[in-house]
């Protein structure tokens, strides 16, 4: 059995660094720019993710929770818009503002087409303006978001206005 010296062990709980970068963090709105544009990961909605979000939700219409429902009119087990949309904002949140997002100010929000079990999803964001508030380490951030299937199809396009973090010195 190994014995940890004294010498490793104050190393152990020595406190972080915290001068080192640090990974995962988003983008402070002054290394964003109008026009700029960026592609999130893709993901397969899953079954388990409808069951999941209608059962935290209470979305329990028929359409989302019987199995061939017999009043629509679309193929396949659609999900519920707002799913696709969180789905998105999870990827967006992990990578484009994490840690430096302060507050969502607006959202404008066209569904053009049904997500199913099955699809899979990915969003093209284009910042489409940059206005930094009289608090110069803040600007308020507009992006649209166009969301995508597999097929290339696009099912959702909104429009995003975010309060975004900025470094102090700018």
């Amino acid at each position: 059995m190994s014995q940890i010296s004294s010498s490793t062990t104050s190393a152990l709980v020595s406190e972080v660094d915290r001068s080192l970068p640090q990974l995962g963090r988003g983008f402070v709105w002054q290394d964003l720019r109008v026009g700029q544009r960026m592609r999130t990961f893709r993901r397969t909605v899953t079954e388990t993710d409808l069951v999941n979000f209608i059962g935290v939700t209470g979305m329990l219409e028929a359409i989302f929770i019987e199995e061939g429902y017999e009043g629509g009119a679309i193929e396949g087990r659609p999900v519920p818009a707002a799913l696709t949309y969180t789905l998105i904002e999870g990827f967006i949140l992990q990578t484009m503002i994490q840690g430096t997002g302060l507050a969502m100010l607006e959202l404008h929000q066209k569904i053009l087409a049904p997500v199913v079990v099955g699809d899979t999803i990915e969003a093209v964001i284009e910042v489409t303006e940059i206005r930094p508030t009289s608090r110069k380490a803040r600007a308020v951030v507009t992006s649209r978001i166009d969301v995508f299937n597999q097929r290339g199809a696009m099912v959702m396009s909104y429009t995003a206005t975010r309060l975004l973090a900025g470094r102090e010195s700018a």
